[in-house]
């Protein structure tokens, strides 16, 4: 079982928005099991669903490039947002994001790519984490191409041109008019950057965790004390409801909050003359997945003396 202190407690409720005791709880019933201490909330109603994007916990940059009907997205990371300001930083995010446009969405391959003026890419990163005195890495990329159309970028919060905290492509195949497929790739693009579908389609959401939604679905479902037939459906209904809210094609367009992406899709193809297809999306947020711990000075005081830190 593990130790239930309270950092645990204070970041089980800041994941689930549930109270104090009801976190403490969830925990003792888990076994001081975080993930498994969430669901619990979520069954008992006690949390709201949310969306497992990790914390955004590292700094950096987030950087795109667009070659025509090529784009490729790239996360840079840092140690501290300071040396994310910085323009050899910011240069090294530039010129990678060129290069991951021929690396085929493979970050091995980009890093032993030929950097500008000499060396690899990954030397160059080396060289830079000399002079400017700071860890770095390049964590991963992606790269979207179609046959005919446009791959259409954005950068959310960008700090300089072409990144930022959240990079967004969007592949669109279509032979629409250029400026009708840039207008609306830009749209669709925000709206992925701050709606965070998690698949395209709801078919392709991860089969892992719809099985987990389903299981939460079910638990509380089966606590309104009806019957089974009653049960199912209600399970059933949550299940639609979940897809529909987390798959991009079905979200609400958050330009309007009320029409489907597929439709505006469908409904710009018309205006253009010219079917588009929504072909892909890569949505990528500094930092997401990694978990930085934080210093908490009276708890490293504590534990140097060697008092235990009682749960509040």
């Amino acid at each position: 079982m593990a130790e239930i202190t309270a950092a645990t407690v204070k970041e089980l409720r800041e994941r689930t928005g549930a109270g104090m005791m009801d976190c403490k709880k969830a925990l003792a019933e888990n076994g001081g099991d975080m993930e498994a201490s969430v669901d619990w909330l979520r069954a008992k109603g006690l949390a709201a669903a949310a969306k497992k994007a990790g914390r955004t916990a590292a700094e950096g940059l987030v950087g795109v490039a667009v070659d025509g009907t090529k784009g490729a997205v790239v996360e840079v990371n840092s140690e501290t947002d300071f040396v994310a300001k910085n323009e050899q930083f910011q240069e090294f995010v530039r010129e990678v994001s060129k290069l991951a446009l021929g690396a085929g969405g493979d970050v091995e391959a980009l890093k032993t790519a030929a950097y500008p003026g000499g060396g690899s890419v990954e030397e160059k990163l080396t060289d830079n984490i000399a002079t400017i005195g700071e860890n770095q890495s390049l964590r991963r990329t992606a790269v979207l191409e179609v046959g005919e159309g446009a791959v259409v970028s954005y950068v959310h919060n960008a700090a300089a041109p072409n990144m930022g905290k959240i990079g967004v492509l969007v592949a669109l195949e279509s032979a629409a008019p250029a400026e009708t497929l840039q207008a609306l790739g830009k749209q669709i693009a925000m709206h992925i950057a701050a709606a965070n579908p998690l698949a395209l389609n709801g078919d392709d959401l991860d089969t892992d965790l719809m099985a987990r939604e389903k299981a939460i679905a079910m638990e509380k479902a089966a606590e309104s004390g009806k019957p089974a037939n009653i049960v199912e459906k209600m399970v059933e209904g949550t299940m639609a409801k979940f897809r529909k809210e987390n798959a991009l094609l079905s979200q609400l367009f958050v330009m309007d909050n009320k029409t489907p992406v597929a439709d505006v899709v469908a409904q710009a193809g018309n205006e253009a003359g010219s079917p588009i297809t929504l072909k892909a999306y890569q949505r990528f947020q500094l930092g997401e997945g990694i978990e930085k711990a934080e210093s908490d000075f009276a708890a490293e005081v504590a534990a140097a003396s060697g008092v235990p830190q009682p749960v509040a």
